[in-house]
């Protein structure tokens, strides 16, 4: 990540997203549309928000010709929705044992369009597209 801040440490894991909240102004308009919509949202990384990707766990990732298409299941202690992330027109996609929850994401401009990183518990997802649609929508019970 180029602008959030993470640290493993044996005592929990210490995250930061003001300097990428921060930044996030200079680049906003570099983004495309859904990308920047998402990226801006007030509650995105709000830590106490039901729409805060923190906490999320990763449910499933498809393929549909050139898009991607990622799921993530809600945490019942947190979020009242899950969210459904098409990446469009995919040009980059990596995995690292994405495993667990969220901790938090970052979202760039990129000559293809937009990046964006995700770092799990346990791993990681970088995917390149020209855009990203963000759709949350009413979770399911929880178990």
């Amino acid at each position: 990540m180029k602008h959030v801040s993470i640290r493993f440490t044996g005592m929990g894991n210490g995250v930061d997203p003001r300097p990428y909240v921060e930044a996030l102004p200079s680049f906003a308009d570099e983004l495309p549309h859904g990308a920047r919509d998402f990226a801006t949202d007030p509650g995105h990384y709000d830590f106490h928000g039901k729409r805060c990707v923190k906490d999320l766990e990763l449910r499933e990732v498809r393929f549909d010709e050139n898009d991607v298409i990622v799921e993530f299941r809600h945490n019942c202690f947190k979020h009242e929705e899950d969210l459904t992330i098409r990446y469009v027109e995919v040009s980059e996609f990596t995995a690292d044992f994405p495993r667990y929850g969220v901790i938090l994401d970052e979202i760039l401009p990129a000559p293809e369009g937009c990046s964006h990183e995700i770092v799990c518990l346990s791993g990681s997802v970088r995917i390149v597209a020209r855009d990203l649609v963000a759709t949350w929508s009413p979770a399911g019970g929880c178990s």
